[in-house]
């Protein structure tokens, strides 16, 4: 009985070790294995959004204060030798213009926010003043088209120099932030007087008219084509690529300022579009056009 008990004993004992290292050896064959804790995958976070930055621009203005000088006095756009600020492309009345006020404002709020406070013949000199003028109206928008009659002298060596250009413009800023810091501020480029003088060369009138002194440096003796007379005019026309360059410039450091791009330097008027009376200033169409091209830039979000 003891020798049976005995050998019992043992067949469990080893049954027992055989089953001990089955399981060591993988009791769970048939699933997978599992994975140390710095093996296992950790699920990527799903990238944020970058939010956009909040724009200061905003394209409703309620308010409007124009500077600058004869193309926003709309200078002979209907009548000889006068301003005609009704027809003015900035605040202007008259609706076959259409001008950016009331494409803003509509007629009864451009009656009376909005301001015209350009003046004939202004250089860029008078723009930290007339500035000054505007900030005291708290406009919510004040548009500035300066920089022709700097280059419009009576020879190129008296036109305005760049860094004295430059320093105007950066003081008139500077001004208007002094005591309107939230206005925003449209600058127009300066036209492009190299083709004010080939569209109006063409008209005999105009030719007449020009000789009184009209923009000497680029429109004396239009009808003369020689090598000098080439120079004289690529001179001219190379310091308005200049002035608009420092125009783009610092209005690139005001986040409050918006340049036109180049636009009305672009802008190809055509005889239809300029004064009858001068042959240079814009007409009442050709004011329509300046409107139209503030009022696309102004309100692109």
């Amino acid at each position: 009985m003891r020798g049976r008990r005995r050998i019992r004993t043992a067949v469990a004992t080893a049954t027992a070790a055989l089953l001990c290292a089955g399981a060591l050896s993988g009791c769970t064959a048939g699933e997978p294995a599992a994975k140390p804790p710095e093996a296992r995958a950790t699920p990527k976070a799903a990238p944020r959004p970058t939010p956009k930055p909040t724009s200061l621009w905003d394209a409703s203005p309620a308010s409007v204060a124009a500077v600058g000088d004869s193309v926003t006095r709309a200078f002979d756009a209907c009548a000889v030798l006068a301003d005609c600020p009704e027809s003015s492309w900035a605040t202007g009345t008259d609706t076959a213009v259409n001008s950016l006020a009331l494409r803003l404002l509509g007629p009864e709020k451009a009656a009376t926010r909005s301001w015209n406070l350009a003046r004939t013949g202004a250089r860029m000199a008078e723009l930290p003043e007339q500035m000054a003028v505007a900030a005291a109206e708290r406009p919510e928008l004040v548009t500035v088209m300066m920089g022709a009659n700097d280059a419009c002298r009576a020879t190129p060596d008296l036109m305005t120099p760049v860094a004295d250009f430059r320093t105007h413009f950066e003081t008139a800023l500077a001004r208007l932030r002094k005591d309107a810091p939230k206005a925003q501020v449209y600058v127009a480029s300066v036209p492009s007087l190299m083709h004010l003088w080939s569209t109006g060369r063409v008209s005999p009138m105009g030719l007449e008219v020009w000789k009184l002194g009209i923009c000497g440096a680029m429109l004396a003796d239009a009808e003369d084509l020689s090598a000098a007379a080439e120079r004289r005019r690529a001179e001219v026309q190379d310091r308005v690529v200049a002035y608009n360059r420092v125009l783009s410039e610092v209005c690139a450091k005001d986040e409050r300022c918006r340049y036109d791009g180049g636009a009305v330097f672009g802008f190809r008027f055509d005889s239809g579009q300029l004064s009858p009376w001068d042959f240079f200033h814009p007409s009442r169409d050709g004011q329509a056009r300046l409107a139209e091209l503030a009022y696309r830039r102004i309100t692109k979000e």
